[in-house]
């Protein structure tokens, strides 16, 4: 009887371990299956991102150079790691110039409205000139898209760094028509060349080049206002903006000082 209680006693324990190591190797499965398939996702988003430095700088150079080449579609770089570091450089510009100004706001909220700006503009804009363009019959793609706006971002970068630290708006000006129109331009240009007939040119370009200029328009003057109406948001509509004013402190004359100090004494 012992000996069969040990038997029957082996027995269970082998099928606790079997039971074990099935439930192990089952979730070994689910975990290689998983990581398998994260691999997948990052080779299929590694073209994308695999670029050299040289390469992207570049780029950038030439994003300010518009070329006037109609017979031909003028090639776009399908990669997505330079307009990807101009959108977080161009938050980066926006929140000196916020901290740099006499708003105060909490970081929290100022990083979620520079973010939502920027990006919102670049996947926004990207998808409607897309679909603008996939009605106009434009042979270009939509990382193709993304990167012609990303590096079109550029041109915004410059003038936005150099006018949040020296506040002129003639200067601001002279570089919204010089560094914002080449960056424009140049997207037009190839644009231009992907497109095939005036009026279908028109509609596309034009739509492309006002957004464009106007977006750096809003961030230079609107967007303080925004963070304004934030701040009004959180704060409550009926409390005045915190200002620090100096206090005048009154004038004494010498005879008020002699007094008191006579009397001060006489009481000592």
């Amino acid at each position: 009887e012992e000996e069969e209680e040990a038997e029957g006693e082996a027995g269970a324990a082998e099928e606790e371990d079997g039971e074990f190591l099935g439930m192990k190797g089952l979730r070994g499965q689910l975990g290689r299956q998983v990581a398998d398939h994260l691999y997948a996702n990052i080779d299929i988003l590694r073209p994308y991102f695999d670029v050299e430095p040289v390469q992207v700088r570049a780029r950038l150079l030439e994003s300010m150079i518009p070329v006037k080449m109609i017979n031909f579609p003028q090639k776009i770089a399908g990669e997505l790691y330079g307009p990807l570091m101009l959108v977080f450089t161009l938050v980066a510009i926006l929140l000196h110039g916020m901290k740099t100004s006499d708003t105060i706001i909490r970081e929290g909220t100022l990083m979620g409205t520079a973010i939502g700006t920027c990006f919102g503009y670049w996947l926004g804009v990207s998808s409607f000139i897309y679909f603008l363009a996939y009605l106009c019959n434009a042979q270009i793609t939509m990382v193709q898209m993304l990167s012609l706006l990303g590096y079109g971002l550029f041109g915004h970068c410059i003038t936005l760094f150099v006018t949040y630290n020296i506040h002129f708006h003639s200067l601001f000006y002279i570089f919204w028509l010089v560094v914002g129109g080449l960056s424009t331009l140049r997207m037009v240009a190839v644009l231009v060349s992907r497109t095939v007939g005036h009026t279908q040119r028109l509609i596309l370009c034009g739509t492309l080049a006002a957004l464009h200029m106007l977006f750096l328009l809003y961030l230079h003057f609107a967007y303080h206002k925004v963070v304004e109406g934030i701040l009004d948001t959180l704060e409550g509509p009926n409390m005045p903006p915190f200002q620090r004013v100096a206090r005048d402190i009154p004038v004494v004359s010498n005879a008020v000082l002699n007094t008191t100090t006579k009397t001060v004494a006489l009481t000592l």
